[in-house]
């Protein structure tokens, strides 16, 4: 089933250093570096943060790919965004659901999520995502997982049947 991984939330703090504090639980040595688009690397891991205005969202695992994206919760107007990134279908879906922007955040964080794991962000990814979460039929072998964080949406695109460890600093959160 290949390597856990890890995820770690915090309040804000710098996303690197929380992704370090993370990296050296499971390597010795981390060097954080970055590829040509800007994406945070590890030697030795596969990895992705996420940050909002009061939170820091990031993933670890020896095995990827690997994507994460976090949104708070906080009124924004999501319609002009899903009308732009999102399929017909999802659109359709998101406008019959009750809280419309809870239903906005998910398919914007597994979209996000997903993009950042097969390293395309979201203007490469046309891709529908799986409503609900799921394993997703346009990128075999990638599943999107919707982890529990109450200040928002946290989504984690990551190897099928993969385990997940979700911590802080401080130990086990919103569990």
């Amino acid at each position: 089933m290949g390597s856990p991984v890890y995820v770690w939330l915090a309040t804000v703090q710098d996303a690197h250093e929380l992704l370090l504090e993370l990296a050296w639980t499971l390597v010795d040595n981390p060097a954080l570096g970055h590829d040509e688009s800007g994406r945070p690397e590890i030697p030795g891991l596969a990895v992705s943060v996420s940050r909002t205005h009061h939170l820091v969202a990031v993933a670890a695992s020896y095995d990827g790919p690997l994507g994460i994206d976090l949104e708070e919760r906080r009124p924004r107007r999501f319609a002009p965004l899903a009308d732009r990134w999102f399929t017909a279908t999802e659109v359709a879906w998101m406008r019959d659901q009750p809280d419309q922007l809870n239903a906005f955040l998910h398919l914007w964080t597994a979209k996000e999520a997903l993009g950042k794991a097969l390293g395309v962000g979201l203007r490469g990814l046309r891709q529908e995502v799986p409503i609900g979460g799921g394993k997703i039929e346009s990128a075999p072998g990638l599943a999107v997982t919707y982890l529990p964080c109450t200040e928002g949406v946290l989504a984690l695109a990551a190897p099928v049947g993969v385990r997940i460890e979700q911590r802080g600093p401080l130990g086990v959160i919103d569990s």
